[in-house]
């Protein structure tokens, strides 16, 4: 198995950006309230497609190196930017805010992609890989629409929001307010325009190469730029949450755990694996939120457990979908 490696990183740019150029298919798709970017590849003899659900202020452009990696793997790969980032449609005038009507939208946009993109291109198995909010989305959608994936891998799912020393309850009463006083596009408290912090100051990874590379392609293409959240996000969020001990997943799943998460509350994950039978759980030492674009002793292992669980999943025969 092929491990993209930092220290091969550099090197390795020109290979990457000419198979993010030249070999993967990118795209719009339309939806009743605007067009997604979506991007995809399939190798001449693909096991397997991996369906790929991101996070917040993720997109294509930010996971070229997984993507690349993937696909040097042999497996084909499917990736769709969210509503509100990314190169898809963005909902307000100032295109920093993070802002979703209602999170359920979020899930129905995967399921208008799956069915109309990827069940297109590619007919045998497939599994969704999800990380932080896109782990949410993907519960949601696998939850509430009819589909064929054969097992989901979760990186650092936002099952619950990281609020520090600030009691939820205190949170959840003032984001309430906000929203009746009719303030859901304003940034939530202390939120405001995309801001790139130094590397000794993030919370997401502890790979300082990995960490500078995505904000050199965010400070190259500012339209990929997005900031902090609305009080809209954050009422949408709050109100979606408490309904994912509720979901019933019946596939496979395997949750992989951050041990020094900072964005996202660990206790949810623990909570998640142990209500489903088909759960299985790790937690990566000394991990931070973003498990892909950790260093190589961290990324490695997690990678591998996802490369495991996918060939665990039970052989058919691919018709991709010519």
């Amino acid at each position: 198995m092929f491990y993209s490696s930092e220290y091969e990183l550099e090197s390795n740019q020109p290979l990457i950006d000419d198979f993010y150029e030249n070999i993967l298919v990118k795209s719009y798709l339309k939806t009743p309230h605007g067009a997604l970017f979506y991007a995809y590849a399939k190798p001449a003899n693909a096991k397997m497609a991996l369906v790929i659900s991101s996070g917040r202020v993720e997109g294509a452009d930010k996971y070229k190196e997984l993507l690349w990696e993937f696909y040097n793997n042999n497996y084909a790969i499917f990736i769709v930017d969210h509503q509100g980032q990314g190169r898809s449609y963005r909902h307000l005038k100032n295109k920093h805010k993070g802002y979703v009507e209602h999170f359920k939208n979020y899930s129905a946009d995967l399921n208008q992609f799956t069915q109309e993109i990827v069940d297109t291109y590619w007919h045998g198995n497939k599994v969704l890989i999800a990380h932080s909010m896109g782990g949410a989305i993907a519960l949601n959608y696998l939850a509430e629409y009819q589909h064929s994936y054969k097992g989901v891998f979760l990186s650092a799912p936002m099952l619950n929001i990281f609020t520090k020393k600030v009691p939820r309850f205190s949170t959840t009463l003032a984001v309430n307010i906000a929203k009746f006083l009719g303030l859901q596009y304003s940034y939530a408290f202390g939120q405001k325009n995309y801001i790139p912090l130094n590397f000794d100051l993030n919370v997401l990874t502890s790979s300082e190469i990995r960490y500078k590379q995505f904000r050199h392609t965010y400070h190259t293409t500012p339209s990929l730029q997005l900031g902090g959240v609305t009080y809209g996000w954050l009422h949408a969020v709050i109100k979606f949450l408490p309904s994912v001990d509720k979901l019933n997943i019946t596939i496979p799943m395997y949750i992989a755990k951050a041990e020094n998460d900072e964005v996202v509350n660990n206790t949810a994950l623990d909570k998640l694996a142990s209500s489903h039978a088909n759960a299985s759980i790790k937690s990566f030492k000394n991990a931070k939120h973003e498990l892909f674009f950790e260093r190589d002793e961290i990324r490695k292992p997690a990678l591998k457990s996802l490369y495991t669980f996918c060939e665990s999943i039970e052989p058919q025969k691919v018709d991709r979908g010519e």
